[in-house]
């Protein structure tokens, strides 16, 4: 049966016209709930990179995604390691330049991601039960801007990322401009913030 559509009614763009962007941030303290500032994968893609990749490929792909980590996996899937912006534009690609008497087009991510079996997880029934400031206190014990968040399959018991806490994001949420990825001057951010110091 064939539908009688009409076209929809048309209106000249106005001189001023600007765009909607997606805002995925909810406004947050310390007390809010970690589930808050976490980057849940079951509701966002996670950004993805092989270990063959170089490292121009991974910093490219960190920019077009938004994001300063990326899980590396392998043909199946499997997470393998991770990398970050630190690892791809921080010293130590330089010093292995040196190291190796190569060039930085040499590197690729195998040589500089944090592998999976040196990842630090989060579990996630913990998770639900944090604060904001829980997740603030592990990623400064640990000195990282990030914290993976793992959860199990009851049936299959297999272990999967379900998240990531990035301390720019939760600096973000809590309405502090956070200018740099370095850990130590992030942080200082967020506790100027807390004492008062910046709206």
């Amino acid at each position: 049966m064939e539908r009688n559509y009409k076209p929809l009614a048309a209106h000249k763009a106005p001189k001023t016209a600007g765009y909607h962007q997606p805002s995925t941030f909810t406004s947050v303290n310390m007390d809010s709930p970690a589930m808050c500032v976490m980057t849940d994968l079951r509701q966002v893609s996670a950004a993805t990179i092989t270990p063959e990749a170089t490292l121009a490929e991974a910093t490219k792909t960190m920019i077009s995604r938004g994001v300063r980590l990326l899980l590396v996996v392998d043909v199946n899937d499997d997470v393998v390691g991770l990398i970050t912006a630190r690892d791809t534009q921080g010293d130590r690609p330089i010093k292995l330049v040196q190291e190796k008497g190569c060039k930085h087009s040499d590197l690729h991510v195998s040589d500089l991601m944090v592998p999976r079996e040196s990842i630090d997880v989060l579990s996630v029934s913990e998770v639900l039960h944090a604060k904001v400031g829980h997740v603030v206190a592990t990623l400064k014990a640990w000195g990282r801007q990030h914290a993976l968040v793992a959860d199990k399959d009851p049936t299959t018991h297999i272990t999967r990322i379900r998240g990531i806490f990035s301390a720019t994001q939760i600096g973000r949420q809590m309405g502090i401009a956070l200018q740099t990825f370095e850990v130590a001057n992030t942080f200082a951010d967020i506790e100027k913030a807390l004492a008062g110091d910046v709206l």
